[in-house]
């Protein structure tokens, strides 16, 4: 081979080399939908950081879920639009603050989900997150598939009774229902067709990846006797499982993506049914009824390798609930004297305040001021859980990338 065919070789092998580099750093942008009603929207409050720092398993993350200067963390690579915590959409790079947006800054699974599905994956990441309060899957979120809405026989006896007209209750129900799945659908299908709205560095030629949904939702379902009248008994919820499989299926179809991962965060607040104190322990058969049924779907053999159920109970604060529930029982007592008139209102203040500096230590008192921002049924507003639930949520999700 001559002197210039040698050189001419070297520069195409060079070239070659360059593209394919090239080709592999410019994978498909990821895109990850997070959906559900109010514990997707996320009800802590920033001000709860603090206690994650309490806890030497958590220090590691919220390492992460801060800079330098302890402030939250802005993502440089994960960017997201957010519809529903609030009155209109949020977008930008994600950080702190993408949570309901009523008393906050607050934040939900998204922030932990976004910082650690990037660090596994090391490549930029989109989220679509689209939650809204207090909604139900049986008629708000209610898939095409699924079917209209029916009404059982003790709903039919219980509008016969008040004297409502039953045709009418049902065309009021046909309006409402499936509202819910329509505005998500829409709104990832507006936010993929104009990804630079959002994301301004994407490449078009890139491309992207609908890589995984996560459904976090069924509060609502869960309360809902008179949906499922029969909670309180094994296959009590069997109808949510159905609809979540219609659900899952629907999603799949109107997104064109047959096999796009799905996570499904199995309602978990108040923590694992075994370690349930005196006064949860009514709701035991009920809410692990639930719980079944919620993961129910990722059993079946048409969703295997590509639908999981993530018992966000594994994150709750087991110390946080029982030191809260040792301080509930002080608060019970004292208050019995008052109202008995045993003690004044300022006699009562002060003795609570007694039996709690000696019956807790000072790290305690610190964990039970700092650890909680909302109710329990939004697992206590507490960021050390809830950021906890959003890293699981990401590991799973990414486990199915494989």
């Amino acid at each position: 081979m001559n002197r210039f065919a040698c050189l001419t070789a070297a520069v195409l092998m060079s070239a070659a080399t360059s593209l394919a580099a090239d080709s592999g750093t410019r994978q498909p942008l990821k895109v990850f939908i997070l959906a559900g009603q109010s514990n997707m929207q996320g009800h802590a409050h920033i001000r709860t950081f603090e206690h994650i720092g309490l806890d030497p398993k958590t220090v590691p993350m919220l390492k992460e879920m801060q800079d330098a200067e302890g402030n939250p963390r802005i993502c440089k690579d994960v960017w997201i639009s957010s519809i529903g915590s609030s009155d209109s959409e949020k977008s930008g790079r994600l950080t702190a603050g993408f949570g309901a947006e009523a008393k906050g800054p607050k934040i939900g699974p998204e922030f932990t989900f976004g910082l650690y599905a990037q660090k596994k994956l090391k490549q930029p990441i989109l989220i679509i997150k689209t939650a809204w309060g207090g909604k139900s899957i049986h008629t708000d979120f209610r898939p095409p598939s699924a079917g209209a809405y029916k009404f059982n026989e003790n709903q039919v006896a219980q509008l016969k009774k008040q004297g409502k007209d039953l045709d009418e209750a049902k065309a009021a129900r046909a309006k409402v229902t499936g509202h819910y799945y329509r505005l998500m659908t829409q709104h990832v299908h507006k936010v993929l067709s104009d990804i630079k709205r959002v994301y301004p560095e994407y490449d078009e030629q890139q491309g992207y990846e609908l890589a995984g949904l996560v459904w976090f939702q069924g509060w609502n379902d869960m309360v809902d006797r008179g949906v499922y009248p029969n909670r309180d008994k094994s296959g009590g919820y069997d109808d949510y499982s159905k609809v979540l499989t219609h659900f899952i299926r629907d999603v799949r179809k109107d997104l064109k993506a047959p096999q796009l991962p799905f996570v499904i965060g199995v309602m978990g607040a108040g923590g694992p049914i075994s370690k349930y104190t005196p006064d949860q322990k009514r709701y035991a058969a009920i809410h692990q009824n639930f719980r079944d049924a919620m993961a129910g779907p990722a059993k079946l053999p048409e969703f295997k390798g590509n639908v999981t159920a993530v018992l966000t109970e594994n994150y709750w604060d087991n110390e946080l609930h029982q030191l809260r529930y040792r301080d509930s029982r002080i608060k019970r007592a004292v208050n019995a004297m008052q109202k008995a008139g045993d003690i004044t209102k300022q006699e009562a203040a002060e003795m609570q305040k007694s039996l709690r500096m000696k019956k807790f230590t000072e790290r305690e008192l610190r964990v039970l001021s700092t650890a909680t921002s909302n109710f329990e049924f939004h697992y206590l507003g507490c960021a050390k859980i809830l950021a906890g639930i959003g890293k699981g949520f990401a590991e799973a999700v990414c486990e199915m990338q494989k």
